[in-house]
């Protein structure tokens, strides 16, 4: 079971038909996240695997996962927005049984990201699957 924030991003893709406008809540989604902290773009919170320059920097707090995140490409930012309503707050042991692919897939992300960017998206997934492996 996704978040309610997530759930709440589902439905009103719902109401989108053409993918051009889901597209660009995704944008949108990315442009209102504040931005990363400058001192957390490092080497160790860059997500290799990525066309684009990200970075995400995840912390556990009383079990939970949180994590903020940047990208230098808009659409990315809108990618993280979307992870960041799927996987923030969640209990640890839960981040680890979300099938994040079949979540994307109710949003129709899956059919329309270019190779690269699918395999950038992946490349977050797993970040944040590994924090929350290694945290639990």
């Amino acid at each position: 079971m996704a978040q309610a924030e997530f759930e709440e991003l589902v439905e009103d893709f719902e109401f989108l038909e053409d993918w051009e406008d889901r597209y660009r809540m995704v944008i949108e989604a990315g442009r209102a996240m504040p931005p990363l902290d400058a001192a957390l773009k490092v080497p160790a919170t860059k997500v290799e695997g990525c066309a684009s320059q990200v970075w995400l920097h995840a912390v556990t707090e009383g079990g939970r996962l949180h994590f903020d995140g940047e990208s230098d490409a808009m659409i990315v930012n809108g990618l993280i927005a979307v992870l960041r309503k799927l996987y923030n707050g969640l209990p640890l042991s839960e981040v680890l049984t979300v099938d994040a692919r079949a979540e994307m897939a109710r949003l129709g992300l899956n059919d329309h990201l270019s190779a690269q960017r699918s395999n950038g998206l992946r490349a977050m997934i797993e970040r944040i699957r590994s924090v929350a492996s290694a945290a639990a």
